[in-house]
């Protein structure tokens, strides 16, 4: 997950280097006498990490314009928590100052999608980026017993 513009920008770089490498790759192979499914296994990976870039880019470029997957049963919530922070464009050093932490602290909270975060966590992150999160609950009928 892309966290920083800086971090967007590095990725679409790369996006655009990386059509021209995996061409000049397929290039090479070829010339060297592989077969075509064999330039296909090599150049396989190399598409592979290409898409993936291209779909970080895209779910960045989602949160900057405030476009937020769904929660169900808090499934997600860390990354919910970043992509609020992105979308109103706090950077991860203003975020640590209002809770009153190290910025390393918010750096490896994010790294790792705030796994493990607690309830009274969640409701500071939530209100030092002033947002307030509404829940449903979808109770099933009870059962006849």
């Amino acid at each position: 997950m892309i966290r920083t513009d800086a971090e967007y920008e590095y990725t679409v770089a790369r996006i655009k280097e990386g059509k021209s490498f995996i061409a000049a790759e397929k290039a090479r192979l070829e010339k060297v006498g592989y077969s075509p499914a064999e330039v296909k296994r090599g150049t396989d990976p190399l598409w592979s990490f290409h898409l993936q870039l291209v779909e970080d880019a895209e779910a960045y470029e989602k949160l900057k314009r405030g476009e937020f997957d769904e929660l169900l049963n808090f499934q997600g919530i860390g990354p919910l928590l970043i992509g609020l922070r992105i979308y109103l464009g706090v950077s991860q050093r203003q975020l640590a100052q209002k809770l009153g932490v190290h910025e390393s602290q918010v750096s490896r909270d994010e790294r790792n999608d705030y796994h493990g975060i607690t309830m009274e966590r969640v409701t500071k992150i939530l209100e030092a980026l002033g947002v307030s999160l509404k829940t449903t609950v979808e109770v099933p009928a009870p059962s006849a017993a």
